[in-house]
């Protein structure tokens, strides 16, 4: 997912049936199921940048609202992020091409109306369609039929012949079937990502329902959305909510910050609950741990799959071609993480090796070689072998997420190192960036940082690097990488599929389209008036388990 921007072990193709048939019952934070207090918390926000819909919705802050009003067939366990049955009742398979769903019958949407197989169906189905713009459509690309909704190469300027991808079907009111055109061991853990959750009768019936929707969802989730504005998102309890994860507070209030430091002092005086996650603590702050001294008792730290790292812009010339490979990597080799990291981020992350993190099964250290150890000698040599930069090379940051003093940092040692200008750039907020990334008019390098969707290697890979993938802001094609993600999504799950991935990253290391930067910690810090706080390695506070403190 894309964010600042989803210790993890990816469970084994058959053996993820066997898993989740086992987890029917549910897991996770159970402890919660009866709230019998009238309470109100408020946490840090960030702009939210695309329409509410599961289909639509694939950067962190919108996708914290989803995550916390939708259910999918499955959840991610917040303390080890294994996934867990929840509104399935069981998915099996014999093959990993073909998969039984059956689900719960218990589950309810917002609106009170049951959860039923057809709303998964047609929820994918509809998001699939090109015609409807989804954002999401590229994680459907597995499902059987998936390409008959896809004219134009995606550019959809015909319409499809079909509406409905053939590998799916309805068999009940509560189970239906998923046919993959090849096979892919580890589809039942991806179906905990925000884009499989289920769509309401309601948003079918007209377009009224679906533009409405887009701002107040309509989920079978924990909570509801009740409000929707540029400042601040209210959540409160759903109370037609049947799976085990009962929240302990009634309303939640998800208050947008501009600047993460007035989040961390609305914190320390108790005016807001929680921050951290979609809002960084101060990296003044982090010197000397001072934000630690000063909260006492009110923070935490826990290991997170953020991974961050720089993008070179497809649009700009002269980072693209040879030469610009050669540039690129002159730009990596002069960068000094663990200096940035000890200077601005006071140790709390650790240098990226390469590009899968390493909270999931299959990382393996190294794949991006010397391009991301410090030598600003051969950073010099490569320089000149290039064609070098004229003009500014800029690095484009969103200036609301505390990223002003490492984007300085990285421009000033590449500037040095390298002889030219170099300059940060910001941009008002995340959802300006973002926007700015989708219309193709940034130049130069910028930031970008990933947050797992769901727990395994591939999801490193395929939605950034994948041709096409929506998230590919580097303009990445190699069909020789798109052909390993296919050799690596048929192999069995555990160390065959984990090997055939890292050939797919040892790709990457080769065309070098980012450069990765650090694995990121989460840190964050909460107000007095609040307990259990719960951080899960998706840096996703956990809101079922959060509540007031008793008086």
């Amino acid at each position: 997912m894309r964010g600042h921007t989803r210790a993890v072990a990816a469970v084994a193709g058959v053996g993820v049936a066997a898993v989740l048939l086992a987890a029917c019952g549910g897991g996770g934070s159970t402890s919660g199921s009866k709230s019998n207090a009238s309470s109100e918390i408020s946490i840090g926000a960030c702009t939210v940048q695309s329409p509410l819909l599961p289909g639509d919705t694939n950067e962190v802050c919108g996708g914290t609202v989803l995550n916390n009003t939708t259910a999918k067939l499955v959840r991610y366990n917040p303390d080890t992020s294994q996934p867990e049955n929840d509104i399935a009742q069981s998915i099996t398979t014999k093959d990993n091409q073909h998969f039984d769903v059956k689900i719960k019958p218990t589950y309810k949407f917002s609106d009170g109306t049951s959860v039923k197989a057809s709303n998964f169906v047609d929820a994918w189905n509809w998001a699939a369609d090109c015609k409807n713009g989804q954002a999401n459509s590229y994680f459907y690309t597995p499902i059987k039929g998936y390409a008959d909704l896809q004219t134009d190469g995606g550019a959809c300027k015909t319409a499809p012949k079909t509406d409905k991808m053939s590998g799916l079907k309805v068999i009940s009111d509560t189970e239906f079937t998923i046919t993959t055109t090849e096979k892919v061991s580890n589809l039942p853990v991806r179906l905990g990502y925000v884009a499989f959750a289920p769509l309401p009768d309601s948003f079918f019936k007209s377009a009224a329902n679906q533009k409405a929707q887009e701002k107040i969802p309509v989920g079978a989730g924990p909570f509801k959305v009740v409000s929707n504005n540029t400042t601040d998102i209210v959540l409160q309890k759903n109370p037609y909510y049947a799976g085990p994860y009962k929240p302990h507070v009634d309303k939640v209030d998800f208050r947008v910050y501009k600047d993460p430091s007035a989040a961390f002092n609305d914190v320390l005086a108790n005016n807001l609950d929680f921050t951290g996650t979609m809002d960084p603590i101060p990296n003044d702050q982090l010197i000397n741990n001072q934000w630690q001294k000063e909260l006492a008792g009110r923070w935490g730290q826990k290991g997170s799959s953020v991974f961050g790292y720089i993008t070179f812009s497809p649009i700009d010339k002269q980072l693209t071609g040879a030469s610009g490979l050669k540039l690129r990597e002159a730009i990596s080799m002069s960068i000094n993480r663990p200096l940035i990291i000890k200077q601005v981020f006071a140790n709390s992350y650790s240098p990226a090796s390469g590009w899968v993190s390493p909270v999931v099964e299959g990382y393996k250290a190294g794949a991006c070689g010397e391009n991301c150890t410090y030598n600003p000698a051969k950073a010099k040599q490569l320089f000149k072998e290039s064609n070098g930069y004229k003009g500014t090379l800029t690095l484009t940051y969103n200036a609301d997420g505390g990223h002003k003093a490492w984007c300085e940092a990285v421009a000033s040692e590449v500037s040095q190192n390298l002889g030219i200008k170099v300059v940060a750039k910001p941009l008002p907020d995340f959802k300006t960036l973002l926007d700015s990334l989708d219309k193709k008019e940034i130049s130069g390098m910028f930031r970008n940082g990933w947050v797992m969707d769901y727990p395994s290697i591939e999801d490193y890979l395929a939605p950034i690097y994948g041709t096409g993938a929506d998230s590919n802001y580097a303009g990445y094609s190699n069909k020789a990488f798109d052909k390993q993600l296919q050799v690596a999504a048929s192999a069995d799950t555990g160390a065959p599929a984990d090997a055939a991935y890292q050939k797919a990253e040892q790709i990457l290391g080769k065309d070098f389209p980012t450069a990765p930067l650090w694995f990121e910690k989460t840190n964050y810090a909460w107000s007095n008036n609040v307990t259990d706080i719960k951080v899960d390695a998706f840096q996703q506070l956990d809101l079922s388990s959060i509540q007031l403190k008793k008086s």
